[in-house]
């Protein structure tokens, strides 16, 4: 009877403290957060990046330990990330977007997001149109796609083996990672609130400048304005955690990068745009459009000081604050309620009104598509020449630095 008591306190102590009975709350919490970082790292540089975009291909250790890892702690199947994600990138912000907070609205994202991808996960027109080329193995079919499900319950049982009682809480914060984060921040958050390198033609934006917690995703405008790169950082003061893990694997043969965001060229300054000229503008458009809104958003600033010091209304003031705001954004991207103000400052300031018809007239070189290319050299020409002539300093510099570009 006594040793029948002795091995059921045993049970118990084990199911209370685990096999690691010994480890500290701290210990804990650190092995947890290393778990849902794997977990992150295996969505973002296996699922996202190497399957939705194929932007790298992953040696077969890191793609078999991502795929098991990723069965063992989301039940997600391949082929359905992949192809929600893809028809999100087709049809970002419209009807036909699984996920997009502009037409479901954010609270709907960050409550009911993981709902939405289940949705579509069952859709089998979106699987089979936008879920070519996942993994189709013995392993894919028997296991992880037929027992979905069963990875996270066996996920369960380590942890409570492991860590006991306590194991219920690190399971659960584990099954909760990638629906807050990924779901929540990057398709809610990350179409709704952040800053905007880029004019992509949809509404993403980087909720962060240091891609960490998430993996990189957080440079969500980057990733959408350049879909197919394997890098999401850009700027100098851009971290991208993912992509420092590539390279790791790269140098270890383990992974291939096959793209990352094109980067403009440029040598010595051209007496006059060629076709080259044109091919290195087009291919690196939305850099050379960020440069332009650079130029847009100083010379605001600078203008805002002139208008301050001449003694203007609070209002006039507020206007050219708000100038300083929209004013280098594509008109579409303008709300509607700001233009009468912004049509004010430029009906206050030549230079302003100048620079904004002057990056319209850019834009053309891209977004028309009945021109010819021969035409589109002359119009490019006839572009850098009058901005030279328009006798706005940082016009004629940006126009010169066109002039250099080459492919």
């Amino acid at each position: 009877m006594n040793e029948l008591n002795t091995l059921g306190m045993a049970v118990i102590g084990w199911l209370a403290d685990g096999l690691w009975s010994s480890a500290s709350w701290w210990q804990v919490v650190l092995v947890t957060l290393v778990l849902t970082h794997l977990t992150i790292c295996g969505v973002t540089i296996f699922l996202h990046r190497a399957q939705a975009h194929r932007a790298l291909e992953l040696g077969p250790i890191p793609s078999h330990f991502f795929r098991f890892w990723l069965w063992l702690t989301t039940g997600m199947v391949t082929k359905e990330f992949v192809a929600v994600h893809r028809k999100h990138h087709a049809k970002c912000e419209t009807e036909e977007d699984p996920h997009s907070p502009q037409t479901r609205g954010l609270k709907a994202l960050l409550l009911t997001g993981v709902e939405l991808y289940r949705a579509e996960a069952t859709n089998p027109e979106t699987i089979d149109k936008y879920g070519k080329g996942t993994p189709d193995d013995w392993i894919e079919r028997n296991l992880y796609t037929r027992y979905s499900w069963q990875g996270v319950g066996l996920m369960l049982i380590i942890d409570v083996a492991l860590f006991g009682a306590i194991g219920l809480t690190v399971w659960a914060i584990q099954m909760a990672w990638i629906p807050v984060w990924a779901t929540g921040v990057i398709n809610g958050i990350g179409h709704y609130w952040g800053y905007r390198n880029f004019e992509a033609a949809d509404a993403s934006t980087n909720v962060s400048p240091w891609g960490i917690l998430i993996g990189g995703e957080e440079l969500h405008n980057n990733h959408h304005t350049y879909a197919t790169s394997a890098k999401f950082s850009v700027k100098p003061y851009e971290f991208d955690i993912g992509w420092m893990y590539i390279r790791g694997m790269e140098m270890l043969g383990w992974a291939k990068v096959r793209k990352t965001p094109p980067q403009l060229q440029l040598g010595s300054i051209k007496p006059v745009a060629d076709s080259q000229t044109l091919e290195a503008i087009i291919a690196n458009r939305y850099e050379v459009m960020a440069k332009y809104a650079a130029g847009v958003r100083a010379a605001c600033s600078a203008e805002f000081e002139r208008v301050k010091q001449q003694g203007l209304s609070a209002k006039h003031l507020g206007e050219f604050k708000l100038a300083q705001r929209w004013l280098h954004r594509d008109d579409e991207k303008i709300p509607h309620s700001v233009k009468p103000q912004l049509a004010s400052v430029m009906n206050e300031s030549p230079k302003l009104a100048k620079l904004v018809a002057m990056r319209e007239e850019l834009r053309m070189l891209w977004t028309r598509t009945n021109v010819s290319a021969e035409q589109l050299v002359v119009d490019l020409q006839a572009w850098c020449k009058k901005a030279e002539a328009s006798g706005i300093e940082a016009l004629a510099e940006f126009s010169q630095k066109l002039r250099a570009a080459h492919a």
